[in-house]
Protein backbone atom coordinates (compact mmCIF):
# COMPACT_ATOMS: atom_id res chain seq x y z
CA UNK A 1 0.00 0.00 0.00
CA UNK A 2 1.18 3.18 -1.00
CA UNK A 3 2.55 5.49 2.16
CA UNK A 4 -0.06 7.10 4.19
CA UNK A 5 0.34 10.85 5.11
CA UNK A 6 2.72 12.01 2.47
CA UNK A 7 2.34 13.68 -0.70
CA UNK A 8 3.12 11.37 -3.86
CA UNK A 9 3.79 11.81 -7.86
CA UNK A 10 1.31 9.70 -9.48
CA UNK A 11 1.15 9.32 -12.93
CA UNK A 12 -2.81 8.54 -14.07
CA UNK A 13 -3.68 5.05 -14.82
CA UNK A 14 -7.18 5.16 -16.03
CA UNK A 15 -10.27 6.93 -15.84
CA UNK A 16 -13.63 5.28 -14.17
CA UNK A 17 -17.23 6.58 -13.82
CA UNK A 18 -16.00 7.28 -9.34
CA UNK A 19 -12.59 9.15 -10.18
CA UNK A 20 -8.85 8.64 -12.30
CA UNK A 21 -7.33 5.61 -10.96
CA UNK A 22 -3.49 6.60 -10.24
CA UNK A 23 -0.62 4.40 -9.76
CA UNK A 24 3.32 4.35 -8.90
CA UNK A 25 3.76 1.31 -11.54
CA UNK A 26 3.17 -1.40 -8.50
CA UNK A 27 -0.01 0.13 -6.67
CA UNK A 28 -3.08 1.96 -7.54
CA UNK A 29 -5.34 4.75 -5.71
CA UNK A 30 -8.37 6.03 -6.77
CA UNK A 31 -8.30 10.05 -7.07
CA UNK A 32 -12.75 10.66 -6.74
CA UNK A 33 -14.08 12.91 -9.34
CA UNK A 34 -13.96 16.29 -7.24
CA UNK A 35 -10.75 16.32 -7.09
CA UNK A 36 -9.81 15.51 -11.02
CA UNK A 37 -8.32 18.43 -12.79
CA UNK A 38 -10.24 19.78 -15.25
CA UNK A 39 -7.96 18.84 -18.97
CA UNK A 40 -5.69 15.66 -17.79
CA UNK A 41 -4.49 13.03 -20.26
CA UNK A 42 -4.15 9.34 -19.00
CA UNK A 43 -0.06 9.52 -18.22
CA UNK A 44 0.50 12.55 -16.91
CA UNK A 45 1.69 12.81 -13.24
CA UNK A 46 -0.22 14.36 -10.30
CA UNK A 47 0.87 14.76 -6.95
CA UNK A 48 -1.48 13.74 -4.50
CA UNK A 49 -1.81 13.51 -0.17
CA UNK A 50 -3.06 9.95 0.55
CA UNK A 51 -4.94 9.03 3.33
CA UNK A 52 -7.73 6.68 4.37
CA UNK A 53 -11.10 7.46 3.31
CA UNK A 54 -14.36 6.86 5.82
CA UNK A 55 -14.24 3.43 5.19
CA UNK A 56 -10.61 3.61 5.80
CA UNK A 57 -9.61 3.14 1.92
CA UNK A 58 -6.94 4.29 0.31
CA UNK A 59 -7.57 7.51 -1.21
CA UNK A 60 -6.00 10.53 -3.02
CA UNK A 61 -6.80 13.93 -2.77
CA UNK A 62 -5.22 17.33 -4.35
CA UNK A 63 -6.57 18.86 -1.06
CA UNK A 64 -3.80 20.31 1.24
CA UNK A 65 -3.99 19.15 4.26
CA UNK A 66 -2.57 21.15 7.38
CA UNK A 67 -0.25 18.96 8.28
CA UNK A 68 1.99 15.83 7.13
CA UNK A 69 3.08 12.50 8.65
CA UNK A 70 5.96 13.41 11.29
CA UNK A 71 4.74 17.02 11.65
CA UNK A 72 3.35 19.59 14.21
CA UNK A 73 0.64 21.61 13.65
CA UNK A 74 -2.05 23.74 15.76
CA UNK A 75 -5.56 21.99 14.34
CA UNK A 76 -8.84 22.58 16.24
CA UNK A 77 -11.21 20.34 17.38
CA UNK A 78 -14.09 19.82 15.20
CA UNK A 79 -16.31 17.47 17.90
CA UNK A 80 -15.78 14.89 20.01
CA UNK A 81 -17.30 12.12 21.39
CA UNK A 82 -16.95 8.82 23.87
CA UNK A 83 -13.89 7.90 21.61
CA UNK A 84 -12.21 10.82 21.41
CA UNK A 85 -11.95 13.92 19.24
CA UNK A 86 -12.25 14.74 15.72
CA UNK A 87 -9.59 17.67 14.81
CA UNK A 88 -9.83 19.78 11.39
CA UNK A 89 -6.90 19.29 9.35
CA UNK A 90 -8.30 20.31 6.04
CA UNK A 91 -9.51 17.42 4.44
CA UNK A 92 -12.84 15.87 4.19
CA UNK A 93 -12.63 13.53 6.93
CA UNK A 94 -11.78 14.78 9.74
CA UNK A 95 -8.16 13.37 12.02
CA UNK A 96 -9.08 11.34 14.87
CA UNK A 97 -6.96 11.63 19.00
CA UNK A 98 -7.87 9.12 21.67
CA UNK A 99 -8.49 9.70 24.36
CA UNK A 100 -5.26 7.97 25.52
CA UNK A 101 -3.16 10.30 23.31
CA UNK A 102 -4.56 13.92 24.52
CA UNK A 103 -2.31 15.69 27.03
CA UNK A 104 -5.64 17.08 28.28
CA UNK A 105 -9.29 16.52 27.37
CA UNK A 106 -9.93 18.19 24.10
CA UNK A 107 -12.92 20.67 23.95
CA UNK A 108 -14.58 21.81 21.19
CA UNK A 109 -14.05 24.32 19.08
CA UNK A 110 -10.99 25.15 20.66
CA UNK A 111 -7.52 24.38 19.29
CA UNK A 112 -4.08 22.17 20.12
CA UNK A 113 -0.80 21.47 19.13
CA UNK A 114 -0.70 17.56 17.63
CA UNK A 115 1.91 15.12 15.95
CA UNK A 116 0.89 13.45 13.40
CA UNK A 117 1.86 9.41 13.26
CA UNK A 118 0.62 6.38 11.93
CA UNK A 119 -0.53 4.05 14.17
CA UNK A 120 0.69 0.84 13.27
CA UNK A 121 -1.76 -1.78 14.75
CA UNK A 122 -4.32 -0.14 12.88
CA UNK A 123 -2.69 1.18 10.27
CA UNK A 124 -4.32 4.80 10.52
CA UNK A 125 -3.03 8.44 10.55
CA UNK A 126 -3.88 9.57 14.50
CA UNK A 127 -3.03 12.65 15.99
CA UNK A 128 -1.75 13.30 19.55
CA UNK A 129 -1.36 16.47 21.99
CA UNK A 130 1.48 14.51 24.01
CA UNK A 131 4.30 15.76 21.86
CA UNK A 132 6.88 14.68 24.46
CA UNK A 133 7.57 11.68 23.43
CA UNK A 134 7.90 12.20 19.98
CA UNK A 135 10.66 14.62 20.56
CA UNK A 136 14.49 13.98 20.80
CA UNK A 137 16.08 14.89 24.38
CA UNK A 138 20.24 14.58 22.62
CA UNK A 139 20.24 17.40 20.39
CA UNK A 140 24.07 17.47 20.30
CA UNK A 141 24.40 17.62 16.42
CA UNK A 142 22.48 21.63 16.92
CA UNK A 143 25.48 24.00 17.01
CA UNK A 144 25.38 27.95 18.02
CA UNK A 145 24.39 30.03 15.12
CA UNK A 146 22.98 27.29 13.52
CA UNK A 147 19.70 28.13 11.53
CA UNK A 148 16.72 26.04 12.29
CA UNK A 149 12.88 26.07 11.54
CA UNK A 150 10.49 26.65 14.74
CA UNK A 151 6.94 26.08 15.41
CA UNK A 152 5.40 28.21 18.18
CA UNK A 153 4.32 25.70 20.99
CA UNK A 154 2.88 27.77 23.54
CA UNK A 155 4.14 31.04 25.46
CA UNK A 156 4.57 31.30 29.44
CA UNK A 157 6.00 34.35 31.67
CA UNK A 158 9.11 32.78 30.92
CA UNK A 159 9.84 33.05 26.81
CA UNK A 160 8.24 31.28 24.03
CA UNK A 161 8.47 27.47 24.02
CA UNK A 162 9.04 26.05 20.35
CA UNK A 163 9.55 22.40 18.22
CA UNK A 164 13.32 23.18 17.03
CA UNK A 165 13.19 20.99 13.21
CA UNK A 166 10.52 19.00 14.23
CA UNK A 167 12.81 16.95 16.90
CA UNK A 168 13.53 18.99 19.72
CA UNK A 169 12.28 21.20 21.99
CA UNK A 170 13.55 25.22 22.65
CA UNK A 171 12.94 28.18 24.58
CA UNK A 172 12.95 31.76 23.09
CA UNK A 173 13.42 33.78 26.38
CA UNK A 174 10.93 36.74 26.56
CA UNK A 175 13.09 39.76 26.69
CA UNK A 176 14.41 38.69 23.22
CA UNK A 177 11.23 39.10 21.64
CA UNK A 178 10.58 41.75 19.77
CA UNK A 179 7.21 40.84 18.14
CA UNK A 180 3.97 40.57 20.10
CA UNK A 181 1.79 39.13 17.08
CA UNK A 182 3.55 36.00 17.47
CA UNK A 183 0.81 32.98 17.99
CA UNK A 184 1.07 28.93 19.04
CA UNK A 185 0.86 27.57 16.09
CA UNK A 186 3.07 29.97 14.08
CA UNK A 187 6.23 28.82 11.83
CA UNK A 188 9.56 30.85 11.59
CA UNK A 189 13.11 30.29 11.32
CA UNK A 190 15.39 30.85 14.46
CA UNK A 191 18.90 30.61 15.40
CA UNK A 192 20.64 28.51 18.22
CA UNK A 193 21.84 30.43 20.71
CA UNK A 194 22.93 27.90 23.14
CA UNK A 195 22.92 24.12 23.68
CA UNK A 196 23.03 23.02 27.49
CA UNK A 197 24.37 20.05 28.74
CA UNK A 198 20.95 19.07 29.74
CA UNK A 199 19.99 18.97 26.83
CA UNK A 200 17.63 21.66 26.55
CA UNK A 201 18.28 24.63 24.22
CA UNK A 202 17.98 28.87 23.82
CA UNK A 203 17.25 30.05 20.74
CA UNK A 204 16.71 33.48 19.14
CA UNK A 205 14.85 34.90 15.96
CA UNK A 206 17.92 36.30 15.35
CA UNK A 207 20.74 36.29 13.87
CA UNK A 208 23.65 36.07 16.83
CA UNK A 209 27.07 37.41 16.52
CA UNK A 210 28.17 39.97 13.33
CA UNK A 211 25.74 38.54 11.54
CA UNK A 212 22.51 40.26 13.72
CA UNK A 213 24.17 43.73 13.75
CA UNK A 214 24.34 43.46 9.89
CA UNK A 215 21.11 41.93 9.72
CA UNK A 216 19.82 45.17 12.27
CA UNK A 217 21.59 48.10 10.38
CA UNK A 218 19.69 47.14 7.22
CA UNK A 219 16.63 47.27 9.03
CA UNK A 220 17.30 50.34 10.07
CA UNK A 221 18.46 51.60 6.86
CA UNK A 222 15.09 50.38 5.03
CA UNK A 223 13.14 52.49 8.02
CA UNK A 224 15.14 55.37 7.43
CA UNK A 225 14.01 55.28 3.58
CA UNK A 226 10.57 54.74 4.25
CA UNK A 227 10.31 57.16 6.78
CA UNK A 228 12.41 60.44 4.48
CA UNK A 229 15.88 59.68 5.57
CA UNK A 230 14.90 60.26 9.29
CA UNK A 231 14.25 58.64 12.63
CA UNK A 232 13.71 59.99 15.91
CA UNK A 233 15.22 57.24 17.42
CA UNK A 234 18.48 58.07 19.65
CA UNK A 235 20.88 56.52 22.28
CA UNK A 236 18.24 57.92 24.89
CA UNK A 237 15.10 56.36 23.67
CA UNK A 238 13.38 54.09 25.77
CA UNK A 239 14.03 50.29 24.94
CA UNK A 240 10.25 49.97 23.92
CA UNK A 241 10.46 52.81 21.42
CA UNK A 242 12.70 51.09 19.76
CA UNK A 243 11.26 47.60 20.05
CA UNK A 244 7.93 49.31 19.06
CA UNK A 245 9.47 50.43 15.50
CA UNK A 246 12.52 48.38 14.77
CA UNK A 247 11.72 45.10 16.44
CA UNK A 248 15.18 44.96 17.93
CA UNK A 249 16.62 45.50 21.35
CA UNK A 250 18.37 49.28 22.23
CA UNK A 251 21.82 47.01 22.46
CA UNK A 252 21.39 45.70 18.79
CA UNK A 253 20.10 48.96 17.73
CA UNK A 254 23.05 50.88 19.61
CA UNK A 255 25.60 48.62 17.67
CA UNK A 256 23.70 48.58 14.37
CA UNK A 257 24.04 52.33 14.43
CA UNK A 258 27.47 52.44 15.18
CA UNK A 259 28.54 50.07 12.39
CA UNK A 260 26.09 52.39 9.68
CA UNK A 261 27.91 55.72 11.16
CA UNK A 262 31.63 54.07 10.62
CA UNK A 263 30.38 53.41 7.33
CA UNK A 264 29.39 56.64 7.04
CA UNK A 265 25.57 56.04 5.65
CA UNK A 266 23.72 57.86 8.95
CA UNK A 267 24.48 61.19 10.84
CA UNK A 268 23.68 60.98 14.63
CA UNK A 269 22.01 64.33 15.98
CA UNK A 270 20.50 64.86 19.44
CA UNK A 271 16.60 64.70 17.88
CA UNK A 272 17.94 61.10 15.78
CA UNK A 273 19.16 59.86 12.95
CA UNK A 274 19.30 61.00 9.46
CA UNK A 275 20.57 59.39 6.71
CA UNK A 276 23.17 60.91 4.66
CA UNK A 277 23.17 62.06 1.31
CA UNK A 278 25.77 58.69 -0.19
Amino acid sequence: MLNLGVYHTLKIARSTQVGLFLTNGKEDVLLPLKYIPKEYEIGDELSVFVYLDHEERPVATTLKPYITLGDFAFLRVNYTNRFGAFLDWGLEKDLFVPFKEQARPMEEGKRYLVHLFLDTKTNRLVGSSKINQFLDKKPSELEKGEEVHLIISHITDIGINVIINGQFRGLVYKNEVYDDKIRPGDKRNGYVKLVRPDGKIDVTFHKIGLDNIEDSAQIILKELKLNKGFLRLTDDSHPEDIKSVLKMSKKTFKKAIGMLYRAKLILVKADGVYLTEN
